[in-house]
């Protein structure tokens, strides 16, 4: 509390990454297996090209996904946070552990 004629005011809080995720780029429960990983840092957006064609994050190199949709160009993929965003097709590659069993002999 504040003294005589002072302000009263909440304490700050930093609000969590979800708070800033429209909840439909968001999968609840998130993927648990993944088909793919990203090869490079990856810009993902959450709904397609912006006007500004700035993207709305960053995927790093390395990450599993979960490939959803894939139109060839462009496919929407989750990550382990379930977060459900579009990125450039030519950005993954299959993950070694997901490959049929024949293909794993070769």
């Amino acid at each position: 509390m504040t003294g005589e004629g002072g302000m009263l005011r909440p304490e700050p809080v930093v609000v969590g990454h979800a708070a800033l995720v429209p909840p439909s780029n968001l999968l609840v429960p998130p993927p648990n297996r993944f088909s793919h990983e990203l090869t490079v840092d990856e810009p993902y957006r959450f709904d397609g090209p912006r006007p500004d064609n700035e993207p709305d994050g960053l995927l790093t190199s390395g990450t599993p996904v979960l490939l959803i949709v894939d139109d060839g160009h462009r496919c929407r993929v989750a990550d382990a946070r379930g977060l459900y965003v579009e990125v450039r097709r030519d950005s993954l590659r299959d993950r070694p552990d997901t490959r049929p069993a024949d293909d794993a002999r070769e």
